[in-house]
């Protein structure tokens, strides 16, 4: 069996929302099939607030093993380091989380909030909000870069705003089966942060005949005027698609790039960000300067159904 303990701090409650559509494994299935059990989740669990008390006061006196520890919200440490603008029974949630991780043999970051600050941390980020174990792209959040678990493993970051609710279930299933999680240089585990969102977008190939839309709407690729990150963001949202079926891009709305540690940029997500009428942001691997050069030969050489922006029957 494996103990598994999920606390809100600052948090919307998106990735439990998430967390319950997910059907590869299903919610359903962890516990059943891979043993994981949940010992509290604020949203499902049906004891009063005291059954959480006392869970906490067992894990901290190591009375009860944690193998599981995940937290979904941003760490709120202000004011002024205090942390009490996000209170749990008189004392910070900040420095609750702190001590849990200690105990527990691993700990995941759901969702971007908790990996890197996200939506509560943007600018001017009035309550002072860090992720676990970034402050945005920089290394070192609530806990040191050199912080590790009792398994041997920083925070895992399994980020997005929502984070996917495959990714979270499988990274349990992993965690729950012995199975090695292999991160990235965030921290993410690779096996869902491996692709770009980019990859599998149904409207790829206007993206690469430079056949692209100014309005909402219709056909053509989001990336160079509507703001859509998919070239610079890495997630499984196109590969694996949500609820078994679609995706921002497939329904017509840019990448806002929400698995990144810089999210949300500071600037309108649907808009395209221009050094004159060079993008800012080029897709991943793209060399500037041959930029410009390689989209107008690309958009010459577009056959005329892309040119048309139709697709093929």
């Amino acid at each position: 069996m494996t103990t598994l303990l999920w606390l809100q701090t600052g948090a919307c409650g998106g990735d439990t929302m998430s967390i319950l559509c997910a059907d590869s494994p299903s919610l359903e299935e962890i516990v059943d099939q891979y043993g994981i059990e949940i010992l509290w989740q604020p949203s499902l669990s049906m004891e009063p607030r005291g059954k959480l008390d006392a869970l906490i006061d067992a894990i901290l006196k190591e009375e009860l093993r944690l193998d599981v520890l995940c937290i979904e919200g941003s760490i709120v440490t202000g004011p002024n380091g205090s942390g009490l603008y996000d209170p749990y029974r008189g004392r910070s949630k900040m420095s609750l989380v702190r001590e849990l991780a200690e105990k527990s043999h691993h700990v995941v970051a759901m969702g971007t909030c908790a990996a890197f600050g996200g939506v509560h941390a943007a600018p001017p980020n009035p309550t002072d909000c860090v992720g676990l174990q970034f402050d945005k792209k920089t290394p070192g959040g609530l806990l040191p870069v050199e912080w590790r678990s009792r398994a041997g493993l920083p925070v895992i970051n399994v980020s997005g705003c929502p984070a996917h609710p495959n990714a979270m279930t499988k990274t349990l299933a992993m965690l729950a089966s012995g199975l090695p999680v292999e991160l990235d240089h965030l921290n993410r585990p690779k096996a869902f942060f491996n692709t770009l969102v980019h990859q599998g977008c149904t409207r790829n190939e206007y993206h690469e005949y430079d056949v692209e839309d100014s309005a909402f709407g219709e056909k053509g690729c989001l990336f160079f005027n509507l703001g859509c990150q998919g070239p610079t963001t890495v997630a499984i949202c196109n590969t694996e698609l949500w609820n078994g079926r679609s995706s921002k891009t497939r329904a017509g709305v840019p990448c806002f790039g929400c698995t990144s540690p810089d999210f949300p940029l500071d600037q309108d997500l649907f808009r395209t960000e221009k050094i004159g009428a060079i993008p800012v942001h080029l897709p991943l691997g793209v060399e500037r300067a041959n930029y410009m050069a390689y989209k107008s030969l690309a958009h010459e050489a577009a056959p005329e159904r892309v040119l048309n922006k139709k697709m093929d029957p």
